[in-house]
């Protein structure tokens, strides 16, 4: 059975176009297993600690002046928390229009293309094991009430769960304070120990954010602070040998 709505797919064909739609929605760079805001702040705190220790490195090794560098680092700081903060909230927004957009065309459909909606509820529960009589009766269930034809249609055929969709703010506010914990920590490193107070604050920061992000996702925990430890001193392994290589 084709037509308009389903274009040269299947019911089955468009089933599994909308399951992907639904994917796309979803998709961030934190995931979904883990709450938007504790994912937020965890990767805030690594990449702040990143950059700053990338900043902190050449000045270090053009040995400039304590009184000069600890202004460059709070200024640079103080820019970065804007940025990732209003970036959190900005990322948030995107994904709640694209999941809007979703809704607003599911409910079309719903209104205009009723038996095509049936055919691929058919589908869906026939793929639960649902058959004849009982099969036809739960799609009477399902379509005798448009709102809950909806949420339905949200969850089975998009793949989306509304109520785990965390307000933009609640993220925003995540990066925040993993960002300002992450500044505070680098700083207070920095006045105790001058020379590698901030290498130290940012491994450790780094280790903290990957162990809260592999709690959380029920990763291994030794494998996610290995790896993240591998990559940032790569990040500061190449910055260190360009700069020798330049300066």
């Amino acid at each position: 059975m084709t037509d308009s709505h389903f274009g040269d797919k299947t019911p089955l064909g468009h089933v599994a176009e909308r399951q992907a739609a639904g994917l796309v929605a979803l998709a961030e760079s934190h995931g979904t297993e883990m709450p938007g805001h504790l994912c937020s702040g965890a990767d805030a705190m690594r990449e702040t600690a990143l950059l700053l220790l990338l900043l902190w490195m050449p000045l270090h090794y053009l040995n400039v002046s304590f009184g000069i560098l600890l202004p460059l680092l709070t200024v640079f700081a103080a820019g970065l928390l804007v940025w990732k903060t209003g970036r959190s909230a900005w990322l948030g927004w995107s994904r709640l229009e694209r999941l809007h957009r979703l809704i607003v065309q599911e409910r079309y459909e719903i209104e205009h293309h009723r038996a095509q909606e049936r055919e691929e509820l058919r589908v869906l529960y026939e793929a639960k094991g649902f058959e004849g009589k009982l099969l036809e009766d739960v799609l009477d269930v399902l379509m005798a009430d448009n709102s809950r034809l909806l949420k339905i249609m949200l969850e089975e055929e998009l793949g989306l769960t509304l109520q785990v969709h965390e307000h933009p703010l609640k993220q925003a506010l995540g990066a925040f304070l993993g960002t300002l914990i992450s500044i505070t920590c680098l700083i207070f490193f920095f006045l105790l120990f001058p020379n590698y107070g901030v290498l130290i604050a940012a491994t450790l920061l780094i280790m903290l954010g990957a162990i809260t992000s592999a709690v959380y996702e029920k990763n291994r925990v030794l494998a996610s602070v290995i790896w993240n430890l591998a990559f940032a001193a790569c990040a500061f392994g190449c910055s260190y040998f360009l700069l020798g290589l330049f300066v």
